[in-house]
């Protein structure tokens, strides 16, 4: 039996082990990677894209803290896209279509390379608990890796069973080895497993489309970017991106889905696990929404050195046939030729309520879990969590409180929270709804809420965090400059310029350039360009956001205040509910279930009711529950 020792040890390649790798070791902990194989790790097996809404800020997030997806993300995207762009800053989103083989070899080299990081192939088959303490790894072939700290991120590989209607095949994504003994090792463990399901749709030789049925999806103009460490000449330029293109299924196509829904894995009965609710299968779509005449499908370019398309929006468990019948229905693809067909897959994931607020395990100490494992769908929620759980295990391990954000400060605090909270009974996916103070966590403004955290803990390197602080003072003179500055209304270029935009010079007098940017449509850049003078493209749009959106920024602030004082209301896992008088029946069950950390925490729990939160803070005055007040 072999045996090696080390600080932490994180289980699974993908997205989420990644990150918690990569955070780990860039900390200085002596960490080991665990893959099935190393040409898995960074393996996009669903769309080959990175971003989206709220995704999207996510990866920016990941970048403030010092993570590897946005530098990979920009450098091998084949296309640049700005959604919501012509919405609010709240809602706006990066998304890149990204180029999969390229991701995933910059990813391997990356952990090859990286210190204090041993990459290791192998299977973990069982999780080494002794006196609720994970003490490390027994792996398929005997070996024994010991470890302080264990980051638990196996994705869709644990029990995994691959589907095709009644077609039933063990195994993790592409039908790729899989194991039932970890999960198992799990549940002895005492935590609690649930089965949930995922689809892939159909991937069609590109050369066979014909896409002049189909409409294009251009990117968006301009130097675009997830990582602030970016330069222009690393990323694709607008002129040289790679198009996508949007098609939409039709009547035959529908006619053809539910004349065979029966044989379908999901409505056969052979699916046991709950899929996601915002990414169903095309049938799925079809039964839930009778009343549409079409769905939207989206074409990706899969790689330069593939000649693929994924045909997003087509996922489906339907027979072999079946998927050529429906496929050669959509306009465009009359004579296409399937590549690899769609396929449904279910495995086990872990209960997040059982975990705590930085992905620690509440029953077993030192074990951490992120991804798809803790029930989420998506690489950027795996990938945020990943970061989350690798820096809170090295934390750990160096004796410092955990990383936690708040709902107000990243989405992945609302993420986190969600989880650990409310939990989820299907594929979890973050959404720009889920976020309460969604202005206050922009795309724009991510360096400027969570930096400070990623170079406090070692990730973020001192010549980019003096750079971001160059950034904020040059956005505090911009600012600044434009309240002492007075435009008069009669100067020509000033007037031509406001008249242009519907403003009547009804006053000769001068007016406030702060003022002037809270109009609607008035840009900074546009103001300055009418005296002569320049700035920062980033700064000036910056500036924009900050000046229109002031009061409404404000109130957010304050009401984010409410909720932080009721998150210094410290419960604690341990909190002793059954020492409280006068709380509701359903109150006191999903507090005794959900064990929130804090106060706030509670007051989200469905079932907590206003009067047992009134009934908690008495009790914690009076001392009972052994509650601190921080």
């Amino acid at each position: 039996m072999k045996k090696s020792n080390f600080d932490i040890i994180v289980i699974g390649g993908g997205h989420a082990g990644i990150e918690a790798a990569l955070a780990s070791a860039r900390i200085g902990m002596h960490t080991a990677l665990l893959t099935l194989s190393i040409d898995n790790i960074g393996k996009m097996p669903c769309n080959p894209s990175v971003g989206g809404p709220a995704k999207g800020i996510v990866v920016r997030e990941i970048d403030a803290l010092g993570g590897q997806m946005p530098i990979t993300a920009d450098r091998t995207a084949l296309q640049f896209k700005m959604l919501n762009s012509a919405k609010g800053p709240g809602v706006r989103a990066l998304r890149v279509q990204s180029d999969k083989i390229a991701y995933k070899k910059m990813m391997q080299a990356v952990c090859l390379n990286q210190e204090h990081l041993a990459v290791i192939e192998g299977m973990a088959v069982h999780l080494d608990v002794t006196d609720d303490t994970v003490r490390g790894v027994t792996l398929k072939d005997g070996t024994v890796l010991t470890a302080r700290a264990v980051v638990l991120t196996t994705g869709t590989y644990m029990a995994g069973v691959n589907m095709i209607s009644a077609e039933v095949v063990k195994g993790g994504p592409d039908r790729e080895e899989t194991t039932e003994d970890l999960s198992a090792s799990l549940r002895e463990a005492g935590l609690q497993t649930f089965r949930l399901k995922t689809g892939t749709p159909p991937r069609v030789l590109t050369s066979t489309i014909d896409f002049t049925k189909t409409s294009l999806e251009p990117g968006t103009p301009g130097f675009l970017h997830f990582s602030e460490t970016t330069q222009e000449e690393d990323v694709r330029s607008f002129e040289n991106e790679i198009p996508c293109y949007m098609t939409y299924t039709t009547p035959a196509t529908h006619e053809i889905i539910l004349a065979n829904l029966n044989k379908s894995s999901m409505y056969s009965g052979v699916v046991k696990g709950v899929g996601p609710r915002y990414c169903p299968s095309i049938e799925d779509k079809l039964v839930r929404f009778k009343d549409k005449p079409r769905h939207q499908l989206f074409l990706e370019p899969e790689s330069l050195s593939m000649d693929t398309t994924y045909v997003q929006g087509f996922s489906t468990s339907l027979p072999r046939e079946i998927q050529e019948q429906m496929i050669h229905t959509l306009p465009g693809f009359e004579h296409c030729l399937i590549k690899k067909y769609a396929y449904a897959i279910e495995y086990d994931a872990i209960d997040p309520i059982q975990m705590k607020p930085s992905f620690e395990s509440k029953r077993i100490h030192n074990l951490y879990t992120a991804g798809q494992v803790n029930g989420t769908s998506g690489y950027e929620e795996a990938a945020g969590q990943g970061m989350t759980a690798g820096i809170n295990a090295a934390l750990s391990l160096q004796g410092k409180a955990p990383l936690i954000f708040a709902r107000d400060e990243a989405y992945i605090g609302v993420l986190v929270d969600d989880l650990t909270t409310k939990g989820t009974l299907e594929p979890y996916r973050l959404l720009t709804s889920r976020a309460e103070f969604r202005l206050l966590l922009r795309h724009d403004n991510a360096e400027q809420r969570l930096i400070h955290y990623g170079h406090e803990i070692g990730l973020i390197s001192e010549a980019r965090y003096s750079r971001f602080m160059k950034k904020q003072e040059d956005l505090k003179q911009l600012e600044d400059h434009l309240g002492t500055a007075v435009f008069e209304q009669d100067d020509p270029k000033i007037h031509a310029y406001l008249a242009g935009l519907g403003y009547k010079n009804d006053t000769h007098t001068g007016v406030n350039g702060r003022e002037l940017v809270r109009r609607p449509k008035v840009l900074t850049k546009d103001l300055l360009a009418c005296i002569g003078e320049t700035a920062d493209a980033d700064l000036m749009e910056r500036c924009d956001i900050d000046l229109k959106y002031e009061g409404y920024i404000s109130k957010a602030r304050r009401e984010a205040d409410k909720l932080k004082a009721m998150e210094s209301i410290i419960l604690g896992t341990e909190f002793n509910y059954e020492e409280v008088d006068n709380l509701s029946i359903e109150g006191r069950q999903k507090l005794m279930k959900y064990k929130p950390e804090t106060m706030g925490q509670a007051s989200r729990i469905s079932g907590v009711n206003p009067a047992d939160l009134a009934v908690l803070a008495i009790a914690m005055k009076q001392g009972k529950g052994r509650g601190v007040h921080s």
